[in-house]
């Protein structure tokens, strides 16, 4: 994806000479370009299309990511843009406490492939040191339609662009705002609960121990990541883009998949994958894949969703004696079936990071509060 310039500010229309708007959540130049022929009917059309979504939530219209009405598009947007990952973050101590020869050869052998990420990240001391960050991005998505058979799925369609903001402090507490096309998606996590909601939806709690935000994985957050695969096992290697690669394996437990499920839906495994480059160390393509039963409510078949995320992870660069992924693409297959359902659908995600830091000074814990309604539904219950 080519690199373009992020917007913060636009126009003030209601105070002539006045200070510019700051934008909650910055948007790609070419997303506000799109808008107008000029700043002032860009801005107006941008800031019109935001408040029109409340009133037309469910409508027919939209064909963004091929899909058939806002409120699927937002839908996909949670799915493909704020998806979790079923592990609580645990920050460890990244240096090896224990011989590798008191754990089997598959767990040893994952282990010293951690250590040596962590110091091809900057060393356990920088990781260690960093108590909070945020991050500035943005993203392009193309999608199918929602097809049927067992075929490959094509892609259709123009691309969708939008932008992010990411906080987060050690390590529970973390918070999104994700808007593409004009729709926005937000998510986050006080440390109690994890949430997410549209910006024509109430906030949604996710069942379960708070957890970790999928975005932090695909190298935004190597602590988060050594965390992670500290309790993997190598299953052998593999060659991605001309390089030898480590593969790490993790299967999530069936307390914590059953923790996650809900009367309506019952978590069959959620598998993590890691490839860790042999010559840098660092983490280049990052896999989870998630199998959900719905449960029938009658006699009538169960229908199954098999979701596949992969992540080519790319452009480290060093920020504060960290190495930070800048760049990489997210491909999401989707796949629903049954007695006699067999559809698929494909999108596919190019992100880039604009800015990032770590140790954001003045950032309190109420930044992370769940929105009002979510609030009052737990007090309530």
């Amino acid at each position: 994806m080519q690199s373009t310039m992020i917007r913060k500010m636009c126009p003030n229309l209601d105070i002539q000479d006045g200070l510019e708007t700051v934008l909650e959540v910055p948007i790609p130049e070419e997303m506000y370009t799109q808008m107008g022929t000029n700043a002032a009917l860009r801005w107006r059309n941008l800031r019109a299309l935001m408040k029109a979504q409340s009133a037309t939530l469910g409508s027919t219209s939209t064909t963004h990511l091929q899909a058939k009405s806002d409120s699927e598009f937002l839908a996909l947007l949670k799915i493909v843009g704020a998806p979790l990952i079923p592990f609580q973050a645990h920050l460890p101590n990244c240096t090896l406490s224990s011989p590798l020869k008191h754990f089997p050869i598959e767990s040893s052998t994952a282990k010293y492939i951690v250590h040596q990420y962590v110091a091809a990240c900057g060393g356990h001391a920088a990781l260690s040191s960093t108590t909070s960050m945020y991050a500035v991005g943005q993203v392009k998505m193309r999608g199918s339609e929602m097809q049927a058979g067992d075929d490959s799925v094509q892609i259709r369609g123009d691309c969708e662009v939008g932008g992010f903001v990411l906080w987060q402090k050690n390590p529970d507490l973390w918070y999104l705002e994700l808007v593409v096309s004009g729709f926005k998606v937000s998510a986050g996590s006080d440390g109690n609960v994890a949430w997410n909601q549209s910006s024509s939806q109430p906030g949604q709690a996710n069942r379960g121990p708070p957890r970790p935000l999928r975005r932090f994985f695909q190298g935004l957050d190597p602590r988060c990541t050594a965390s992670l695969f500290k309790e993997a096992v190598c299953i052998g290697e593999r060659r991605i883009d001309d390089e030898d690669c480590f593969i790490l394996k993790l299967e999530t437990a069936s307390s914590t998949l059953k923790a996650q499920s809900s009367d309506q839906t019952e978590i069959i495994h959620h598998t993590i994958w890691g490839y860790f480059n042999q010559r840098t160390g660092l983490l280049v393509k990052f896999e989870d894949e998630k199998l959900v039963m719905m449960k029938p409510s009658t006699e009538s078949d169960c229908v199954f969703w098999e979701t596949s995320v992969k992540s080519v992870v790319q452009d480290y660069k060093q920020i504060s004696g960290i190495k930070v992924a800048h760049g990489g693409k997210t491909v999401t297959t989707l796949y629903r079936y049954g007695t006699s359902i067999n559809h698929k659908r494909r999108i596919e995600e190019t992100w880039r990071i604009d800015e990032v830091d770590f140790n954001i000074s003045g950032l309190p814990n109420e930044t992370f509060l769940p929105p009002a309604d979510l609030k009052r539904d737990q007090e309530q219950h």
